[in-house]
């Protein structure tokens, strides 16, 4: 079973599909469940299986009935990955408190309550992958991310964290970082000169997102890769 919280319209629904290619059953997430419906419908044409679901990440008691139902009611959890955004840009005498937190929420402590619950499932079994998406503010905070930066940071070092614990106990924990713009419908309606000629322009492709999430679950654990880096070849670092 992998299970995808924040299975948006680009990098999260092109990991569901991937990995239900790969004969996996998908749990996908997001707040409205009823905005899975065409992911799951493409899915299930292409003859694999996904249960829509919705939930709040950001709430403790809804992630943890979610993760309980799962292993009830459809499966062992085998694979997470936590793809919530919460990319925001103002400037800091600009970003309120309100602001503050709730990217907090979002992008940080709801990683923290789904890699706290997917280690609880999969401990007992000593195997699973676990893999944080992070983005070029996970390493550098730049002028006008401070809210979005502080929140990637620190779901950074909660990956960190969790990769030297549950390593040694048969759990891969993986961090990515995504640096470049990704083909979503944002990048389209707010960048339509760079889209149209995106193959030039470097705009990552989901589905060459989601091949490297499954490498890395493929990956043999005497050759595990913690942090992986995925940006177009033209993006400067």
């Amino acid at each position: 079973m992998t299970v995808v919280i924040g299975a948006g319209d680009a990098t999260g629904g092109a990991i569901a599909k991937r990995f239900a290619r790969e004969g996996f059953a998908v749990v996908a997430t997001r707040r409205n469940a009823e905005a899975l419906q065409p992911l799951r419908a493409e899915i299930e044409a292409e003859g694999g299986i996904m249960h829509a679901l919705g939930c709040d990440a950001r709430k403790e008691g809804a992630m943890v009935g979610l993760f309980e139902f799962i292993e009830r009611d459809i499966g062992p959890v085998a694979v997470v990955v936590f793809n919530i955004g919460a990319n925001v840009m103002f400037s800091i005498t600009e970003t309120t408190a309100r602001v503050y937190q709730k990217v907090w929420e979002m992008a940080a402590f709801a990683g923290f309550l789904t890699g706290r619950e997917a280690a609880k499932v999969m401990l007992p079994r000593s195997k699973g992958t676990i893999i944080f998406t992070g983005a070029t503010a996970s390493l550098r905070g730049a002028s006008g991310f401070s809210a979005f930066a502080s929140a990637k940071f620190a779901l950074r070092a909660l990956a960190q964290s969790m990769a030297r614990e549950l390593g040694p106990q048969g759990i891969h924990v993986a961090h990515s970082i995504i640096d470049g713009a990704i083909d979503t419908a944002f990048i389209k309606d707010n960048f339509p000169d760079k889209y149209a000629s995106k193959a030039q322009a470097g705009i990552l492709d989901p589905e060459h997102i989601a091949e490297q999430y499954w490498q890395i679950h493929r990956q043999a654990k005497d050759c595990w890769t913690h942090e992986f880096d995925l940006r177009p070849w033209q993006e400067t670092f």
